[in-house]
């Protein structure tokens, strides 16, 4: 329980102070915020289609050249070129560090190319920007469970259920991890 709850703790009243600058529309993050409360109350055939909805939102960056790089990256992604990506999101990130989601995307990119410190510390920058991205929060539960780091992949999901209650991967890993943390009945 050392790493995650390490890193959020100071990051919370950072993010505070920085968010009236890092959101581009205070509607937009209401929005949001609501579609997370809906989220949060919602079947899982409801919320899939509100994870959609809140990952679109989370995709605008509110700049045409920030949006573009992005699309890029994420295209380079897709086919597999895992350098191109690299270069494009860190591209993102240099000229929007403000956007969560460049973080997420170049963290994926890192974690393809074997590069996981790197993923870590683009997943830790996404958070401190966007607590509630369930999706950062995922991407660090799977590091540190391949880290053999059970005790910080099961809090890492147990915050992703406290977001998402229905995402369809987080009680297979709590159930994967339960016996590695909390130790096997006799």
């Amino acid at each position: 329980m050392g790493i995650l709850k390490t890193f959020l703790k100071p990051t919370v009243a950072a993010t505070f102070g920085a968010m009236t600058f890092l959101q581009p529309s205070l509607v937009r993050a209401a929005d949001v915020e609501t579609l997370l409360q809906q989220l949060r109350d919602a079947d899982a055939t409801e919320a899939a289609k509100i994870e959609r909805e809140i990952e679109l939102e989370w995709s605008k960056s509110g700049s045409a050249s920030a949006d573009f790089l992005l699309k890029r990256g994420r295209q380079a992604l897709e086919r597999g070129e895992v350098e191109a990506a690299i270069e494009h999101l860190s591209a993102l990130v240099d000229h929007a560090p403000g956007f969560a989601e460049g973080w997420v995307n170049r963290a994926a990119a890192y974690f393809e190319a074997g590069l996981y410190g790197p993923a870590v510390s683009d997943l830790e920058q996404a958070l401190a920007l966007n607590p509630d991205h369930y999706g950062a929060l995922l991407g660090l539960a799977a590091i540190f469970e391949m880290l053999e780091q059970h005790e910080d992949a099961w809090e890492a999901y147990t915050l992703v259920r406290a977001i998402h209650p229905t995402h369809p991967k987080v009680t297979e890993a709590l159930d994967r991890l339960e016996p590695l943390v909390k130790g096997q009945a006799l």
